[in-house]
């Protein structure tokens, strides 16, 4: 990880620190919610470090322990009453105005890229059109939520969209890894996501964001 400038490692620790801050602030400033996001972060730096991440031959391949935790996970928060009420209680205008984040996160996978440590197709150059959701995040904020009544269907409308641009990234970057069921970029393969700190954006990052869109399309659809 010698090439990775150091610019572009503070621009995505800043990125992971103000996701989990837009975060706990949709959370109401929930302590617990807040130790949980930085235990499960700290746990997955410490495997990244430890060089846990970059042996890609084995089997199951270990970038599964990246991204299956989390989406049982949300599986369970969905299913749980208890999580269900915590959902339900979320700041739906902190959710929203949280994806502003993906803006950063765009600029870091490029300069990644530029580093050649994954292909052009995870960039806005390639097939990712990701930071449209964080370009438009401020303005949806600002027209959902200017009048009295929220507005329900631009609001519901824009979750749906920015979430199939995000499971569209998503996509590519699995099968872009360097695993047995690679698909694409084999000549620039998605291996950047095996070091510290870059391992926080499928561990982190990503989990935040997804969460945020289905949190907000459940109490959409609910009221």
């Amino acid at each position: 990880m010698e090439s990775i400038s150091i610019f572009t490692i503070i621009v995505f620790l800043l990125t992971c620190t103000g996701t989990v801050w837009f975060f706990y602030r949709a959370a109401n400033n929930s302590l617990k919610a807040l130790a949980i996001l930085l235990a499960w972060a700290i746990a997955q730096s410490a495997l990244a470090i430890s060089g846990f991440y970059q042996n890609w031959d084995k089997t199951p391949p270990r970038f599964i322990f990246l991204v299956a935790p989390w989406l049982l996970f949300i599986i369970i928060a969905f299913n749980v009453k208890s999580t269900k009420q915590f959902i339900d209680l979320l700041n739906i205008k902190w959710l929203t105005i949280l994806h502003i984040i993906r803006i950063p996160v765009e600029i870091t996978l490029f300069l990644v890229f530029a580093e050649k440590l994954i292909p052009q197709s995870m960039t806005f150059e390639g097939t990712n059109f990701d930071i449209l959701s964080g370009i438009s995040a401020p303005v949806i904020y600002f027209m959902a939520f200017k009048a009295e009544k929220r507005n329900q269907r631009l609001l519901l409308i824009w979750n749906f969209v920015c979430l199939g641009l995000m499971l569209n990234i998503l996509v590519t970057a699995i099968l872009s890894a360097k695993t047995p069921f690679q698909q694409f970029a084999f000549d620039q393969p998605n291996i950047v996501i095996s070091y510290f700190p870059f391992v926080l954006l499928p561990a982190l990052v990503v989990p935040l964001v997804f969460f945020s869109h289905l949190a907000s399309i459940r109490q959409l659809m609910r009221s």
